[in-house]
């Protein structure tokens, strides 16, 4: 019986595996037209896994890996494919239950409240970071409750939507990846092979640069009244009255629904708690909480997305009880919000599916083992830089695949095995650089999820959202990549633990705040927003 010989592409695990992510966001950066250019990438990527430049090219093998290896395996697949529904599912009924936030005016009641509350554009920038770092669970449902609630407030005081896009973001990933309890700590617990998952994520916070340096940036452009790059324009823009600034606004046609005149701030807190704790009770079930695990083994073991579609579904039903007994909605108008919040989330799942189908392609092509050679051929004479090397090796992977857990699984298993047994420290280092590195490059690129779940929060132009973001967080990099290089050095000099751990820090922090002060002294100021 003759054995089935699986199909491997040429180009397999060299460069080119990273050709079509690239060529993708090189096109959507260029043309503004993101759709169009995700496609293109996938295309591309089926085309090398038929071997296009040779003479055994197959068009079949091509058309065939798109759509049944690419498009219908993502949704489709037992494993990838249920996580990816299940993500869907998530983000339709947060879409549904902001439609009934709004019918039922509990957004406008708290855009009342709030406007005599917080009375300027510095307190409506903090409030949404506050709101961010509070919900720490996890990045998808972070991007959309603080996009859906914060949204009227920011739009009263004239900030753009490309700027709470970035708060959104910045509060995101940066913050559920040093929080203990959320979906990525679980991640990263995961592919940690051989060793106490969670204890290795707790000691890494600490060096976790990036992230770090990402609050403090952001606090500080907040608090200096700081603007550079596009995001200067946008914001400029904003103070005139025009919170877009291009002509491409993908959720301004969005059906305006009557607003109830009932509604109160109750009506938008009320399902914003039921939904913190319903997701929340709804991943450690997941994990096997109500099977008698413990609450953190629980979440470590968790299925976020699965835990997430349940935990919204059951906050969808109590808030519509809730809501029919307030009577600030009838029970037929509450049923219009179902199509009417679907609609407006079609721009983000379409995004979502065609980056999720444009990984499919890059794995297929054997990015994972490309990658790991190289880290691996930088591990020997580069010992005290490799967690500065990694963490450039991070951002590059994750800009390319748009994907930080992604990275996650190709490069921790690598850190550990060149590390484990030799140097504890220098491993935590390094596995905390490629947790910065992989939020990082995912802030930076245009297929990323949580990006494209940034830009839906803010319902802004996602383009928009990249092009205004991407100064920044290229700057927090710059930042870390010299406090990594610190520390490797520091721990070639023998210092104690604290002293490697803050002394870094610290000098990422006045890096970080100094850059901010030359910009502001230079004419980076927007402090006519006040």
């Amino acid at each position: 019986m003759s054995e089935v010989v699986e199909y491997v592409p040429q180009m397999y695990a060299t460069f080119w595996a990273l050709v079509p992510p690239l060529v993708a966001i090189i096109l959507a950066l260029i043309t503004k037209e993101v759709y169009t250019s995700l496609f293109v990438g996938i295309v591309i990527g089926g085309l090398f896994y038929g071997d296009i430049f040779s003479s055994t090219f197959s068009f079949e093998t091509s058309v065939t890996h798109i759509f049944q290896d690419g498009l219908v395996k993502v949704l489709a697949d037992s494993e990838d494919g249920a996580y990816n529904v299940g993500i869907l599912i998530f983000l339709v009924i947060l879409g549904i239950m902001v439609c009934l936030m709004n019918k039922t005016g509990g957004s406008a009641a708290f855009g009342e409240w709030s406007s005599k509350h917080i009375k300027s554009r510095v307190g409506t920038q903090l409030a949404s970071v506050a709101l961010g770092v509070l919900i720490f669970i996890d990045d998808y449902f972070n991007c959309l409750t603080v996009g859906s609630v914060m949204r009227p407030v920011a739009d009263k005081h004239k900030i753009s939507r490309a700027k709470l896009s970035y708060i959104i973001d910045a509060t995101a990933a940066p913050v559920c990846i040093i929080a203990p309890i959320s979906s990525w700590a679980a991640a990263v617990a995961g592919f940690v092979e051989d060793e106490d998952g969670f204890s290795v994520f707790i000691n890494a916070i600490p060096y976790n640069y990036y992230a770090l340096l990402t609050l403090v940036f952001m606090i500080a452009l907040i608090l200096l009244k700081v603007d550079f790059g596009p995001m200067k324009l946008h914001e400029k823009n904003a103070l005139k009255g025009d919170l877009f600034t291009t002509p491409d606004r993908p959720y301004a046609n969005v059906k305006e629904e009557a607003v109830s005149t009932k509604g109160k701030v109750i009506d938008l807190v009320f399902p914003i708690v039921v939904l913190i704790i319903s997701c929340v009770i709804g991943m450690i079930y997941t994990g096997g909480f109500f099977a008698g695990k413990g609450f953190i083994s629980a979440f470590s073991d968790c299925d976020a997305s699965v835990g997430l579609m349940l935990g919204s579904f059951f906050a969808l039903v109590i808030t519509v009880i809730f809501y029919l007994i307030r009577r600030v909605i009838k029970f037929n108008e509450a049923c219009s919000c179902i199509p009417e919040g679907f609609k407006a989330m079609v721009p983000a799942i379409l995004i979502l599916i065609f980056a999720w189908t444009l990984k499919a392609m890059t794995d297929s092509l054997g990015a994972r083992e490309y990658v790991a050679a190289l880290v691996d051929g930088a591990s020997g004479g580069l010992f005290v830089l490799l967690p500065a090397i990694i963490f450039i090796i991070a951002v590059g992977l994750a800009f390319a695949t748009g994907t930080s857990w992604g990275t996650f699984g190709i490069l921790i298993p690598i850190v550990v095995s060149v590390f484990a047994g030799t140097n504890h420290t220098m491993m935590i280092m390094s596995i905390s650089a490629c947790m910065a590195g992989a939020v990082c490059g995912d802030h930076c690129s245009p297929i990323s999820d949580t990006t494209i779940m940034a830009s839906a929060g803010a319902q802004s132009n996602h383009i928009n959202h990249v092009s205004t973001q991407l100064p920044y967080a290229l700057v927090v990099a710059g930042i870390s990549f010299v406090t990594y290089i610190l520390a490797g050095l520091l721990q070639l000099a023998g210092v104690s633990t604290v002293v490697g751990i803050i002394v870094p820090l610290v000098v990422g922090i006045a890096l970080t705040i100094g850059f901010l002060v030359v910009v502001k002294c230079t004419g980076g100021s927007t402090e006519e927003a006040e």
